[in-house]
């Protein structure tokens, strides 16, 4: 093997800042350490966020509708902090550094959680069914949320882009590897979220939550552990400085040249005459037709030339405006992914407080907590993630004659579908469990004689949406993404599941404003016996079919990014 064989050409580095051997690092020797990581961290955030729901109606006194929108305003602020995160990743502490520092923050807030439901004075106080915790109670509880959500923008952004990373995409061998990555990668969130949405729950509400909280804090313990444990193998990517300040030279710039003419030849542009691209850890873009006011930014113009070394708030490289195209061609895309995750977002909520007046007996003695139901549509990703990546992918391919079997846009479409047909399931079994309630006068009922098991197609359904739309989102959100801005993009595509959870608390103060009008008890009243839930899910299927029928537009425009060269 030549010398220059012997390491990696994407600009990757080893721990000790020189190049990466491509025999002792990375690829899923270093991707073990990545994968136990994220099972432990999701393990952690699950055992947490799958019940919180039920955490905050019982030991701090909230109803119903107050529960839920705090579960998403809180779900929502976990997938906004990641551009935080993805900021400092991109541009000065690289993927591994900002993964390790948020890790220890976010093992933090994991304590002080533990503490605020297990420690007298901290812990609310209770007798027989009602709890009275003090303001000074509520606000810890909260701190050691947000700060949980502080941490997890670290690692969300990075971690997955940091595996990715551990595969050379100039290498045609390890990038084929790349796109499995993502399938168990998310396989690997989903068995930590598996023994959460079951042991954790359980342990939860019948043995305490001082329990419940204290093993997913052990098990973020570990997660720090795991992923320090394979520093020595990781491959690393330089931060290629801040990418904000790269996108606001091209606008500066074109708008300097408003008035310049682009040539129709596209290697009249300005770039670097290196194959290195002048950008920390990035190749070189080819230029591409859309968006063509920003070319204006790489025309040299004889001001440009008497000046000597160019000022980049003049004159940008072709790469520097493709990153800036890249991000504009990326935000259709991400836009269409909110509706999805409002309807993801109705498993912690809806989907649960729906549960709550179901029959969730198991046998005559045991009880299903009726969040613990989640763990079918983490049965359904961990049965559907293996089962795309082995067969239909392979069946695809035969038809399609796309070496990933589907595009990775085409993936995300089929689980837009798929998610419809979650609503109108969630709203049919409430439509038979209203129908009960009124033949039989079951109004002030707690429990309606009809088994929880009935909630399973709609949590099944979400888990194969996900598999289709989430994973290829994650894929897709990398491989468009500029070399040097993957951190950022990947958060970008995270802010969909924050604004997802921002749209449904929205949605539920709007429809709760709307539906009590007149003195009426509206859609979602804390007995939902009286209530109208199924005109909920309703809506949330007619917004999914407008969502679907814009993203067929949105596909059917979008072109992909091309990447020449290697890796300064």
């Amino acid at each position: 093997m030549a010398e220059e064989d012997l390491y990696t050409k994407d600009g990757t580095l080893d721990i000790h800042k020189k190049p990466a051997n491509k025999k002792t690092t990375g690829n899923w020797k270093a991707c073990r350490f990545i994968l136990g990581n994220e099972c432990c961290e999701r393990l952690a955030y699950y055992g947490m966020s799958t019940n919180l729901v039920n955490y905050l109606q019982k030991l701090l006194n909230q109803g119903n509708v107050t529960a839920s929108n705090n579960v998403t305003n809180w779900s929502g602020t976990c997938y906004i902090t990641p551009l935080i995160g993805a900021f400092l990743a991109d541009s000065y502490l690289g993927r591994y550094w900002t993964i390790a520092i948020f890790s220890i923050v976010y093992f933090f807030g994991m304590t002080l959680l533990t503490l605020t439901a297990s420690v007298p004075g901290l812990k609310s106080s209770c007798e027989k069914d009602a709890c009275h915790p003090t303001g000074a109670q509520t606000a810890a509880t909260f701190v050691a949320l947000y700060l949980i959500a502080l941490g997890t923008g670290g690692i969300k952004p990075c971690v997955s882009s940091f595996g990715a990373d551990q595969f050379d995409e100039t290498d045609d061998t390890e990038r084929e590897k790349k796109s499995s990555f993502f399938n168990w990668f998310y396989l690997s969130i989903n068995f930590g979220a598996l023994i959460a949405s079951s042991v954790l729950v359980w342990i939860q509400m019948n043995v305490g939550w001082g329990w419940g909280f204290g093993i997913p804090a052990v098990a973020m313990a570990i997660a720090v552990v795991s992923f320090f444990s394979g520093s020595r193998l990781y491959r690393i990517q330089k931060p290629g400085g801040s990418p904000l300040t790269r996108i606001l030279q091209v606008i500066v710039a074109s708008f300097r040249k408003a008035n310049v003419q682009a040539p129709a030849d596209k290697s009249l542009l300005y770039e670097t005459s290196d194959e290195e691209c002048a950008i920390q850890g990035s190749r070189k873009l080819e230029p591409t037709d859309k968006f063509k006011f920003f070319d204006k930014a790489a025309v040299e113009t004889q001001a440009d030339r008497i000046k000597g070394f160019p000022n980049p708030w003049r004159l940008c490289t072709v790469t520097q405006i493709e990153e800036l195209k890249s991000i504009i061609r990326l935000l259709p895309v991400w836009a269409s992914g909110i509706v999805f995750a409002t309807v993801y977002s109705q498993m912690s909520t809806m989907f649960v407080l729906q549960g709550n007046t179901m029959d969730q007996h198991m046998g005559p003695h045991f009880k299903i907590p009726s969040a613990s139901l989640s763990l079918f549509d983490t049965l359904s990703v961990i049965f559907w993630a293996p089962l795309y990546d082995q067969m239909i992918v392979p069946a695809a391919r035969k038809l399609t004659g796309h070496d990933r079997g589907f595009t990775q846009l085409q993936r995300m479409g089929i689980g837009l579908v798929i998610s419809i047909f979650a609503m109108l399931t969630a709203g049919i079994l409430e439509v038979i469990r209203l129908d009960i309630v009124k033949r039989n006068n079951y109004y002030d009922l707690e429990y309606i004689p009809l088994s929880i098991f009935w909630q399973v197609p709609q949590y099944f359904l979400i888990g194969c949406a996900e598999v289709f739309t989430f994973i290829g989102q994650l894929e897709f959100f990398y491989d468009q993404a500029p070399d040097a801005m993957r951190s950022l993009c990947s958060a970008l595509s995270l802010t969909t599941v924050a604004l997802g959870n921002y749209l449904s608390t929205l949605l539920v103060t709007v429809v709760t404003k709307v539906t009590t009008r007149h003195g009426k008890l509206g859609w979602i009243p804390d007995n939902l016996n009286q209530g109208h839930l199924d005109h909920f899910y309703w809506l949330l299927a007619i917004l999914s079919v407008v969502n679907f029928l814009v993203y067929l537009w949105i596909a059917k425009w979008f072109t992909y990014k091309k990447a020449t060269g290697r890796a300064k």
